[in-house]
């Protein structure tokens, strides 16, 4: 695997992880791509920004990897959509785990995963593909996290917990032990 990568995404998101991917990994971010309908600048902090209709063609997948940095709307939905045209184009999607984050050895994460700093995971915890979980969460023992959730700063998810796909939790929902959420929950903020 390469470590030259191509971002998808110039909003918020895409900026955050272009943070974390420039000052603490080992990726060299090269470009960023979009819908072409949707280039509002040629650059996007300071590298080049390229229509994803086109990107294959101008970066090969051999050559790069790409993550896919974009929001939660509608329930991941986008997110998931990109992730399976960029792997249809033959890229090879990788994960950002921050060096910093409290992971146990015996985490079992799938791609184009991003785990902030100051996160805290118990072991026997499995995560999906597609997962975003950003600073301040704590996963407890033998939970599982479907494809294509996104869990915000402060998010408690107890032990023996499992969660469907497409879900989002908003910031510091809990989630007591033993509980079955389903597929499309949105859990709002504060929320028990």
């Amino acid at each position: 695997m390469t470590n030259k990568l191509i971002i998808f995404g110039t909003g918020r998101t895409a900026d955050v992880l272009y943070y974390f991917f420039s000052k603490h990994s080992k990726y060299n971010v090269v470009a960023f791509t979009v819908d072409k309908k949707c280039i509002a600048s040629v650059k996007f902090n300071g590298l080049p920004v390229v229509p994803f209709e086109d990107v294959k063609s101008m970066y090969d997948p051999k050559v790069y990897s790409i993550f896919i940095a974009i929001g939660y709307s509608n329930l991941n939905n986008l997110r998931t959509e990109k992730l399976s045209e960029a792997k249809k184009k033959g890229y090879s999607i990788i994960s950002y785990i921050h060096p910093n984050s409290g992971i146990p050895s015996d985490l079992v994460y799938g791609e184009n995963c991003f785990i902030m700093n100051d996160v805290h995971i118990h072991p026997h915890v499995n995560i999906g593909n597609n997962i975003f979980i950003w600073s301040g969460a704590i996963i407890c023992h033998h939970t599982f996290i479907g494809d294509n959730c996104w869990l915000t700063s402060g998010v408690n998810i107890a032990g023996n917990v499992s969660i469907g796909s497409n879900c989002f939790f908003a910031i510091n929902s809990t989630v007591t032990n033993d509980i079955k959420i389903g597929n499309r929950c949105l859990i709002g903020a504060s929320a028990l």
